[in-house]
């Protein structure tokens, strides 16, 4: 591993004696992880299915590690129905350590690819807001893929800057998860080619982001709600003096204990211009120490300032067409509660959770839950409804439960089906849902989404 001197000079500094213990990690075998959608199963009920060889990640219940050298979960009709999210184990802690609780308001301001999202978002239970958003517009549609395939109702994908984000949504959430743009020191073992753009430009250029993303996300947080701050690099510039200057600028906020049951290693106060011991609520994940990459979480609460927002910016809007989704609901669907703010963009029929502000002048992606197409005298519905669904929720189900089968439809093809009724129909697959078919004279005309095709 070919690394910089003045990376070396620096960690030598910094660990000391653990210096030879840390650059032997670099010869350990990458790590993979996996994590489980408690929207579509449980813990046990994932670990029964026996897919995979799994160990447990001690920060993240839902996580575990799996041998990702003879395996490949990507290919697997199980990942397309949402079942799990492929994640580097040590980046789940930042999810873990935001600790949601159903209902409360989230905002992941640096959110693609959509890790912490699905993780957040699963653990909201459907209730609540999530406001995902990244500033890469490309970056967006894998984001918006992610949070599609796991079924998320309850969620905004936004396209836009901090400053934006938090001038729209004053004293809103519960929680910001700020997952900055760092130097990336901490994935040097896992993509060497991070090393070839280290340097003192690029940790400046990160340094401000940060400091931006912090100030601009301060506001977005309403009284008695928390900052959770993490980054994937070992440099105390771009953490805990990172934390302590936002700190010295933000007297309403302090730090917070993290979840104890995550294991991580304690802030270093030597590392603070103040020394102060109140850092040691900062976490760490070292390679040397830990099975997975490097990373940095701090969790700040909000102590004063103003109570959380509502805001009623998507209420009564008149739809025309939707007497055709009604009718869909009512011949297809039982047991969802459709309860939120209900809007169209062109023919498209979105769900959004209520309380939400204005988007107006915002960069949106996606504006709550996509339902389907209003056609002329007639109601379509998406790839997105399907993903949210329950073979239970839905009067016609094809549930196949062969691998191959399953991957014919997910390619596109035609099935047979003894169903006896035509009509709208949801594939599952080992009862999950895949997306939906129409059923006509013993065959299914496959509608699943041409763009997630399997490959």
């Amino acid at each position: 591993m070919n690394l910089p001197e003045e990376y070396i000079l620096r960690m030598k500094s910094l660990l000391k004696d653990e210096y030879d213990e840390y650059i032997a990690s670099f010869d350990d075998e990458r790590l993979y992880g996996i994590r489980a959608n408690t929207l579509k199963t449980d813990r046990d009920e994932f670990l029964n299915k026996g897919l995979y060889e799994l160990e447990p990640v001690q920060w993240c219940e839902e996580g575990f590690y799996y041998n990702g050298a003879d395996t490949r979960p990507s290919k697997s009709p199980y990942y397309h129905a949402g079942l799990y999210y492929l994640q580097e184990p040590s980046a789940m802690s930042t999810g873990a350590a935001a600790d949601v609780r159903e209902g409360e308001r989230v905002l992941d301001v640096c959110a693609a690819p959509g890790g912490k999202s699905t993780q957040v978002g699963a653990a909201l239970k459907g209730k609540g807001i999530l406001v995902t958003n990244d500033i890469s517009a490309s970056r967006t549609k894998a984001l918006l893929k992610n949070v599609e395939l796991f079924g998320l109702r309850n969620a905004v994908v936004l396209n836009e800057s901090p400053d934006r984000i938090a001038s729209a949504f004053p004293s809103f959430f519960d929680k910001v998860i700020i997952d900055a743009p760092c130097s990336g020191e901490g994935m040097f073992r896992k993509d060497p080619d991070i090393i070839k753009a280290w340097g003192k430009n690029m940790i400046d250029s990160c340094l401000a982001a940060q400091r931006d993303i912090l100030e601009r996300c301060a506001s977005a947080v309403c009284e008695g709600g928390y900052i959770i701050y993490s980054t994937c690099t070992f440099n105390p510039d771009e953490n805990e003096r990172q934390i302590e200057a936002f700190l010295e600028r933000h007297k309403e906020f302090e730090l917070c204990p993290l979840p104890e049951n995550m294991g991580l290693d304690r802030g270093r106060p030597e590392w603070t211009v103040s020394k102060d011991e109140k850092f040691t609520l900062c976490g760490r994940l070292w390679p040397h120490k830990t099975r997975g990459e490097g990373h940095f979480v701090a969790k700040m609460r909000k102590t004063s300032g103003m109570e959380r927002m509502n805001f009623n910016g998507h209420e009564g809007a008149k739809i025309d067409g939707f007497e055709y989704f009604e009718e869909f609901i009512n011949k297809n669907i039982s047991g969802v509660e459709f309860d939120g703010d209900f809007e169209t963009y062109g023919e498209k029929l979105y769900m959004l959770p209520k309380g939400l502000p204005s988007f107006k002048g915002l960069r949106v992606v996606r504006n709550g839950w996509y339902l389907g197409d209003l056609k002329k005298k007639r109601f379509e519905p998406s790839q997105a409804f399907a993903m949210g669904l329950k073979p239970e929720n839905v009067r016609l189900v094809e549930n196949i439960k062969d691998y191959d089968t399953a991957v014919k439809y997910l390619k596109g093809e035609t099935l047979e089906t003894e169903l006896k009724e035509d009509g709208w129909v949801l594939v599952s697959f080992d009862g999950l849902a895949l997306g939906w078919a129409k059923s006509q004279k013993g065959r299914l005309k496959n509608k699943y989404l041409p763009g997630w095709k399997w490959e």
